[in-house]
């Protein structure tokens, strides 16, 4: 699809006489420039989102308003997640057809650092907001130090736990700093009510990602070499698998709390706690309405105390494609539409999003709005554990093998482990061998 520019002149009579430009759902009031004729430029959006569209529309509508002599009308196009992503790749590749911005998720991001990016750098318009950023995301989406994504959340890893049950078996989350005390947290459910303190995923690395986060390490080496066959992965696994054989963890249908499978289970009360991105809290508002009023948001327990207890999950990065003709108004957009103050609260009001712009989790204007969806459902309130932690929430890198990493995990090794019973030394020694093989 070629991208086209129009520009929309009008004179000034006729402005006074139409008073309005359509532009993005704006108006254009009286703008004048370029000797007296003002200008829209189109911009063509692509996600795999409506929801990430609809904030955009939003926050082009607030841009119009901010600013009359710089508009836009902006075309968004929500498309598959495969498909974006396949054609996004073969219209950077063939150098025609891709949109100024674009949404990519992190699973396939490093598909696109390979070789020379046919991305924009971000770095200059990154820079106005960055000394107020969760640093660590801005680096999830940059390579040999240009910033090319902007990042959507933070996604900060914490514990959802159900009240109800811990206040049935005497247990104060607040006290639950160590694993060894969500352990003992966990005995003293499981023999006062029967349920489970936690799942152990088959299905997804949240769990894991936080776990080797927590001792400084990741799935790979700093050369980028996948390095899975670790002691700190192997110290992880064997936690969860400590928690299983107690009898206080078990496998969830679905292989993860953020599955339409998992949410009933949840719904019911089986489960204590879940340890998830803070995005999890969009799940309980839609999918877990009878748990309304009773999950308080908690701090990752840790190993040792003083080890950073939280990791950014998940994620997408929006980027200007180096085929966009305006990159400069582009850019100047996506900082507004993601990075400004005014953006943060969007991601928060649209999304439900955790900003990566710090300064407004202390506005307390908007962060314990009494009449926000999320500050009604949740014992407590999710800016208090962001706050709490905002020095402690880790990277784990995206690099072009964690794709397969997360399958081969997904697909084989969490299964054998936690459904076969299977040794787990070996089974990471498998694992590392069968991703080697996957990725000559």
């Amino acid at each position: 699809m070629k991208i086209r520019r129009k520009i929309l002149a009008i004179t000034l009579a006729f402005l006074m006489t139409i008073g309005f430009l359509s532009g993005c759902g704006a108006k254009a009031e009286e703008t004048v420039e370029n000797e007296g004729k003002p200008t829209v430029t189109e911009l063509e959006y692509w996600t795999f989102l409506e929801l990430h569209g609809n904030h955009f529309q939003d926050m082009c509508d607030k841009w119009n308003t901010n600013h009359p002599n710089r508009q836009i009308a902006l075309t968004v196009n929500v498309l598959s997640y495969d498909d974006m992503h396949s054609k996004l790749q073969i219209a950077l590749q063939s150098g025609e057809g891709a949109p100024d911005i674009v949404d990519i998720e992190i699973g396939k991001y490093a598909n696109f650092l390979k070789g020379e990016p046919q991305l924009e750098p971000l770095n200059d318009m990154i820079d106005e907001y960055r000394d107020k950023l969760v640093e660590s995301r801005i680096e999830l989406y940059s390579k040999e130090g240009k910033n090319y994504g902007v990042p959507s959340h933070v996604g900060a890893t914490v514990c959802f736990y159900n009240m109800e049950i811990l206040k049935a078996a005497g247990v104060n989350y607040e006290e639950i700093v160590t694993w060894e005390d969500f352990k003992e947290a966990g005995v003293k459910v499981k023999e006062a009510t029967g349920k489970y303190m936690i799942s152990v995923d088959t299905g997804a690395l949240w769990q894991l990602n936080v776990l080797l986060a927590q001792q400084g390490t990741d799935w790979v080496n700093k050369d980028g070499t996948v390095d899975v066959n670790t002691k700190e992965a192997k110290k992880a696994l064997e936690l969860l698998k400590e928690f299983q054989d107690l009898g206080i963890a078990a496998t969830i249908p679905g292989g993860n709390p953020d599955t339409k499978e998992a949410y009933p289970c949840y719904n019911a009360g089986e489960f204590a706690c879940a340890v998830m991105p803070l995005w999890q809290m969009s799940r309980y508002t839609s999918y877990m309405p009878d748990l309304e009023g009773k999950i308080a948001i908690g701090k990752v327990p840790v190993f040792e105390k003083g080890m950073p207890c939280s990791v950014g999950g998940g994620g997408t990065g929006t980027c200007v494609t180096n085929q966009c003709e305006d990159a400069e108004l582009a850019k100047d957009f996506l900082g507004y539409a993601k990075l400004s103050t005014e953006g943060a609260i969007g991601l928060w009001k649209n999304l439900g999003f955790d900003p990566c712009n710090t300064e407004v989790w202390t506005m307390e204007e908007f962060t314990h709005d009494e009449e926000n969806v999320y500050v009604k459902y949740f014992v407590n309130n999710p800016f208090d554990v962001l706050n709490a932690m905002r020095d402690e929430i880790s990277l784990v890198k995206s690099t072009d093998a964690y794709p397969m990493i997360n399958s081969i995990f997904c697909s084989v090794t969490l299964n054998s482990i936690f459904e076969s019973d299977a040794d787990i030394g070996q089974s990471l020694a498998e694992a590392q061998q069968q991703i080697e093989n996957e990725l000559q």
